[in-house]
């Protein structure tokens, strides 16, 4: 069995074809653990972090960052038994072709196979491809190489091969601190500007890729930042506080550069490109209409203020957003057909009794609308802790595939960004969605007086084949009279 072990992009889940590599996590001749990160890949539906299937030294890594392969294609390459001396070179295998049977996917560790403690290592919607392919065959009277270790294939560009990264091992196995990688085997071009050389000492701290990232475009050295989260590593406040040290405020995103046309061409890829086409798709396909309605917000304001005090929720943030998606819940159940979809293939209307809740957010690499499963069943306080970690998963980008399929009803919050409303679009396959606008200040009256109450806009668009102007009032309805007076309408409808 050979040493030299190819690792090929794994199908991560929902039948996707393809994904871009966003950064690397290791470089060649760095030493790897048995699952332990070694690259970042963004598909169609999110950005995930892939682990290494074998302990070893990376010998090439074939494809640069910013490369889109797809499924199967060995992205990496690993001498599982670097102590042995100088590894053959790679066999000449195709960068295509998946390794032999006897390659060890029933070594133990091995993500989908088992692992120490008698437990199976797993990652979110990847597994082993279905069926075996043969690799070709070599050509007659051909051998490998010998002499020092020679990878047949291109190795990452000499702009991939910078300062060492400290990660660490994903719980899957027993977490243990992975030592900060080696420098690159390949030769790199030296560092010969200032910001090159903050780049190789920010590399060499705590921080996810997206952290990064942010850093980069605030233009913050991380080389010089304390970080607050676990093992000390730098998190996306850390980076936004020192931007506003440095600025009186947090600087905006990196300006856009225009070539000599004085125009600026950006790619149409992955999360934004899967949006746009499925938001192409529902809007000709679904017949919208909305609907708006004014709610005085000011009780449910109230009552989030005083649950704030209660002991066993401090600890929990809370926002309107809770009691918005408590409404929405409680409504479905007295209206079941807005919680439905059209199934164009069956010529039928198929209403779910279980609500997965989406809630629409904005990440840096686009809308995503991650859904809450089963959200009709958790109590106040599960569906509190499952917001909040839905949204602090999202906008770390971190969301897992399957989490964002088989929405059946969606919340968007525009009022975040101190929008009042508007006509959101269907999510495809279903019924209806609401956009929720910002809270403010004004004149209401309250109580037959003029008087100043918090108030706040929805707008409901529904498929208009499925929920008709009659039902789609009686839901918006419900759904103000909820945020009008949570405490009466919550002893009353449950």
């Amino acid at each position: 069995m050979s040493r030299i072990k190819d690792f090929q992009l794994p199908d991560l889940g929902e039948g996707l074809t393809e994904g871009e590599i966003l950064k690397w996590l290791v470089q060649v001749g760095d030493t790897v653990t048995l699952n332990q990160p070694i690259v970042e890949v963004e598909t169609a539906k999110a950005a995930v972090e892939i682990p290494a299937k074998w302990a070893g030294k990376v010998v090439a890594i074939h494809h640069p960052e910013g490369t889109t392969v797809a499924v199967g294609t060995t992205i990496i390459s690993i001498d599982t038994d670097p102590s042995a001396g100088d590894a053959p070179a790679p066999d000449g295998r195709p960068a295509d072709a998946t390794p032999e049977p006897g390659d060890g996917p029933s070594e133990p560790g091995i993500i989908g196979g088992p692992a120490p403690g008698g437990r199976t290592a797993v990652l979110v919607g990847y597994g082993p491809r279905a069926g075996a392919t043969r690799r070709r065959p070599r050509k007659p009277g051909a051998t490998a190489p010998a002499g020092p270790t020679a990878p047949a294939r291109p190795t990452a560009p000499a702009s991939a091969a910078q300062a060492p990264v400290t990660v660490t091992a994903p719980v899957s196995t027993p977490a243990q601190p992975v030592a900060t990688a080696r420098p690159a085997a390949v030769p790199a071009q030296p560092l010969a500007t200032e910001s090159a050389a903050r780049a190789a000492g920010s590399a060499r701290v705590l921080a996810k890729p997206p952290v990064r990232k942010l850093a980069r475009d605030l233009g913050v050295d991380l080389a010089g930042l304390v970080g607050s989260g676990p093992q000390g590593s730098i998190t996306r406040e850390d980076v936004q506080a020192a931007a506003a040290r440095t600025a009186g405020a947090v600087a905006p995103a990196a300006a856009p550069v225009f070539g000599p046309e004085r125009e600026q061409r950006i790619p149409i890829k992955g999360v934004q490109k899967v949006m746009a086409e499925n938001m192409v798709a529902s809007a000709f396909t679904a017949p919208h209409v909305t609907m708006f309605v004014s709610v005085d917000m000011t009780r449910a304001m109230q009552a989030l203020d005083r649950l704030r005090q209660v002991p066993e929720w401090r600890e929990l943030r809370l926002s309107p957003l809770l009691l918005i998606a408590k409404a929405c819940l409680l409504a479905i159940k007295r209206h079941p057909l807005i919680n439905s979809t059209w199934s164009a293939e069956t010529n039928e209307i198929v209403v779910k009794e279980y609500v997965n809740l989406g809630i629409a957010a904005a990440t840096e690499r686009g809308l995503v609308v991650p859904n809450i499963k089963d959200a009709g069943r958790l109590s106040l306080r599960e569906l509190a802790e499952a917001l909040s970690a839905l949204v602090t998963t999202a906008r770390a980008g971190r969301t897992a595939p399957a989490d964002m399929t088989g929405g059946t009803f969606t919340i968007t919050n525009v009022g975040v960004f101190g929008v009042d409303g508007g006509t959101p679009i269907l999510p495809p396959g279903e019924a209806a969605i609401l956009a929720v606008g910002a809270v403010r200040e004004m004149p209401w009256v309250h109580e037959g007086e003029l008087a100043v109450r918090q108030v706040a806009t929805l707008s409901l668009s529904f498929d208009h084949r499925i929920v008709d102007g009659e039902l789609g009032g009686k839901f918006l309805r419900d759904v103000a009279a909820f945020l009008a007076d949570p405490e009466v309408t919550l002893l009353a409808w449950t």
